[in-house]
């Protein structure tokens, strides 16, 4: 059975999840308000690499990685860092994070990863078709670069990984690479060049041509901090979710959609649900336009860090800093990679730059929790994508509408179930 129409769904985040819920939501016919504390896309959704990673299923728990990590922990500044204070707190999740690497566990996990990607290219072409903003996204591909013929070789297990979905690519060096990419640190010997890999314009703006379609089919946002909900309703309300708010007031909702980033696990709480999500904090420079000649997106494998073409200037970003939600941002690990950035593409223009910090919400087997609460039905959970939200808030989107209207979802959704843990 499916609800009735114009049944009222909330949805906890303005962040590009939430966005493409309340897109998806609106134009099946429901009454979708969203709450969010800042506004649309105004926080971790709006600083991002602006990637569509697409041929990128592989879990960060991978053998490659596991391997790396030691070296990477010696670097405070490197592509992964966590701070000794925090490290006993951190320790249940690393823990699960590493048994996540166990074959059998990757494989599953690689398996579901790749169906969602699928799904998340699909609705990704129909969503920014039926908002008019396709052309916020550029189809010019991107590489992996490899310093030296070692660390090329370190990453073909990877790719193939990726053979078994059918994933294309094509493995670059000399002429073929420079023709790519103009300009490179002669360090980078290697690359690997992913056609179907896509970048947005911006990705705060792009996030706010997804909410204007959501808005003009009925969507509505209110700037309010949810602090708690509950499906105990008010005197007199139908059953449904009371939702509080900071500084007092509450409102009534048939059904409640958690995308709440980093902080969404603290809300799932009050649900029943422990969910061991973890907070990845990630920092990028933007520099001005015309800092370098940047023709698509860059990786640099063994730094942990990308460099992003947008049309508002140029991104510097990356790497993983596990240190929760409270403690003051490290902005040294941004230099890092604008003075790694300036080596590695000899002429780019540093001057000016913008720094950022955004939490990122990661779950130790790299898969988001895409499902209902244990004790409420009518509460559902679209959290923890780690550095793919927005690559998969399309799909993301699309999956919870499925779920609130009773339909079969397009893909497996026991690997997401907020119950695995």
């Amino acid at each position: 059975m499916t609800d009735a129409p114009k049944s009222h769904v909330a949805v906890v985040g303005a962040g590009i999840v939430g966005i493409c819920t309340a897109a998806n939501l609106a134009e099946a016919g429901y009454s979708v308000t969203v709450y969010d504390r800042t506004g649309i896309c105004e926080e971790t959704s709006s600083g991002n690499a602006a990637a569509l990673a697409f041929p990128d299923p592989l879990p960060l728990a991978h053998k490659g990685m596991l391997k790396k990590l030691p070296r990477w922990l010696m670097d405070p500044l490197g592509p992964l860092t966590i701070p000794p204070a925090y490290l006993p707190k951190l320790a249940p999740w690393l823990i699960r994070f590493m048994r996540a690497g166990d074959p059998r566990k990757f494989d599953a996990g690689l398996a579901a990863q790749a169906a969602l990607m699928r799904l998340a290219e699909e609705e990704w072409a129909g969503l920014a078709a039926r908002a008019g903003a396709e052309g916020m996204i550029s189809h010019e591909g991107a590489i992996d670069l490899y310093e030296g013929e070692a660390e090329f070789k370190a990453s073909l297990p990877g790719w193939a990984a990726r053979d078994r979905f059918s994933i294309p690519y094509e493995h670059v060096s000399g002429a073929r690479l420079t023709e790519l990419q103009p300009g490179l640190s002669p360090r980078f010997t290697h690359g690997t060049f992913m056609p179907t890999w896509k970048t947005v314009a911006d990705p705060k703006l792009f996030g706010k041509a997804i909410w204007a379609y959501a808005e003009s089919r009925g969507a509505r946002f209110e700037k309010r901090t949810v602090t708690s909900a509950s499906t105990a309703p008010a005197a007199g309300a139908s059953a449904g979710v009371e939702i509080a708010f900071a500084g007092g007031g509450t409102a009534h909702a048939d059904r409640l959609v958690i995308c709440a980033g980093a902080w969404s696990h603290h809300h799932a709480a009050g649900f029943g649900d422990r969910i061991p999500l973890e907070t990845e904090r990630g920092y990028n420079t933007t520099l001005p336009v015309g800092a370098f000649d940047l023709k698509r997106q860059l990786t640099f494998v063994g730094h942990g860090f990308v460099v992003s073409p947008l049309v508002t200037g140029l991104r510097v970003g990356g790497a993983v800093e596990l240190a929760g939600l409270k403690r003051p941002p490290n902005y040294a690990r941004a230099r890092a990679m604008l003075e790694k950035a300036r080596q590695f593409l000899p002429g780019l223009k540093t001057e000016g730059g913008r720094e950022w910090m955004g939490y990122r919400p990661s779950l130790p087997d790299s898969l988001p929790v895409i499902g209902a609460s244990r004790r409420a039905p009518n509460v559902f959970y679209a959290f923890g994508h780690g550095h793919l939200g927005l690559t998969q808030s399309a799909a993301t989107g699309r999956l919870v509408c499925d779920m609130i209207s009773g339909k079969r979802p397009a893909i497996d959704l026991a690997p997401f179930s907020p119950q695995r843990f």
